[in-house]
């Protein structure tokens, strides 16, 4: 196999996932960030490798690919220069912040040799492996309906997760609506049933932090209870990155003749169920089972983050430059596309009390037209500019001034 050249933007979430390059014997060869403290980290991490805080000047780089890892909703920019000089994309997710930035991925794809993956490890999840291998065996019958959850509440008076997560009152995480972190909920259901959302509707559930709890948090909400109609007709009820209820990520997927799900707070449990009429041969109505690996890379999997699908993204990224091809579903540009419009799209549905949108397609010329010059946006932009949406259902909600107060000198922080 070919020695990979990779390069790395954004030094911090960035470093973790090279270093699972490195397992892949890739050579790390230029690492970019804005942040000189964040650099340094990247340097003890990586190795002697060369830094850069322009990102044309990285690019100048000897590079077979790069791992957009910066901020969550500033990958496109990035990603369309990567395409310009025919350099291979590993994009952590979202893919585009905005609807105009969705159109302007797709149209500069079309013209690049380039290949584009959606760095979305949740579907490489042992019990998500386990779900898809059962769905694509067909002994659940027509799939007609799954759930996802990203349950990812924090403590709020833990300050070292505020120092390292949220450590500028405009940090997007402190204007991040609850559909828009949707890939970890919404990526495993595409990936297990190889749907693709086509309408999508949601509605917020507004509970905000009381007290003087420190925040600079202007996203009141808890969850958003996102359900998309998709292409093949079945349902989807995901959520954003909520905060209800205890930690957890969980699954459920429904056909005519069964179902599938992990066991909240069960590891890597599975129910496998099926109709008393319908049980396929070797099987049990009821079946509760530990999900398996079953992969030669078992132990370098083991030992990588978000539960080996850090190794695994990175190993299927690599294969497809090995062959030149296109990745898989939900992997690909159009389905990471399709995913970020579900997030920004669902975002509008919540401010409009659940009205429909529909997920456009830009293959579609029409389609194009109609968003892009859509960069209505709930974060402050690259160039320091305010937000142009409203970023919580209610939308005239903000932190009171003695929890941005305190929020400020959790982080040591003037606040004259």
């Amino acid at each position: 196999m070919k020695t990979y050249k990779i390069g790395v933007l954004g030094a911090g979430r960035g470093v973790d996932l090279a270093k699972n390059f490195m397992l892949l014997d890739c050579e790390i060869v230029a690492l970019c960030d804005d942040d000189e403290a964040r650099l340094k980290y990247g340097v003890e991490r990586l190795g002697d490798v060369p830094t850069f805080t322009d990102f044309d000047e990285f690019l100048n780089c000897d590079m077979d690919a790069v791992i957009i890892a910066n901020l969550f909703h500033e990958h496109a920019s990035f990603a369309i220069k990567c395409f310009e000089k025919g350099i291979h994309v590993f994009c952590e997710c979202i893919s585009n912040g905005t609807m105009a930035e969705g159109v302007e991925l797709y149209r500069a794809y079309k013209n690049t040799s380039s290949i584009f993956f959606l760095a979305e490890n949740y579907p490489q999840m042992v019990f998500n492996r386990e779900m898809q291998r059962v769905c694509r065996g067909g002994s659940l019958g027509k799939i007609l309906y799954a759930e996802g959850e990203y349950n990812h509440p924090f403590n709020m008076n833990d300050d070292d997760f505020r120092r390292v997560y949220m450590y500028h009152p405009k940090h997007w995480r402190n204007y991040l609506p609850r559909t828009y972190y949707i890939t970890h909920s919404l990526g495993p259901v595409m990936c297990a049933t190889g749907a693709t959302p086509k309408l999508v509707t949601a509605f917020g559930a507004f509970a905000p932090h009381e007290d003087d709890i420190p925040t600079a948090e202007f996203v009141g909400d808890r969850a958003a209870i996102i359900t998309t109609q998709n292409d093949d007709g079945s349902i989807f009820r995901v959520t954003g990155c909520c905060g209800f209820g205890a930690h957890h990520n969980s699954y459920r997927i429904c056909g005519t003749n069964g179902q599938i799900e992990n066991l909240r707070g069960m590891g890597e449990k599975i129910m496998l169920r099926y109709n008393s009429w319908s049980i396929p041969e070797g099987k049990e109505e009821i079946n509760c089972y530990d999900a398996k690996w079953d992969d030669k890379d078992e132990e370098l999997i083991k030992n990588s983050g978000h539960g080996g699908g850090d190794y695994i993204t990175a190993r299927m990224f690599i294969e497809c430059l090995e062959e030149s091809r296109e990745p898989e579903h939900p992997f690909n540009l159009k389905a990471a596309i399709a995913m970020s419009s579900t997030a920004i799209l669902a975002h509008r549905s919540m401010l409009e009390n659940g009205k429909p949108y529909a997920i456009p397609d830009f293959d579609d010329p029409e389609d194009c037209l109609l968003y892009e010059n859509d960069r209505l946006s709930p974060f402050y932009g690259m160039d320091g500019s305010a937000p142009t949406l409203p970023c919580c259902s209610h939308k005239d909600y903000r932190p009171t001034d003695n929890q941005i107060k305190n929020y400020l000198q959790a982080l040591g922080i003037d606040s004259e």
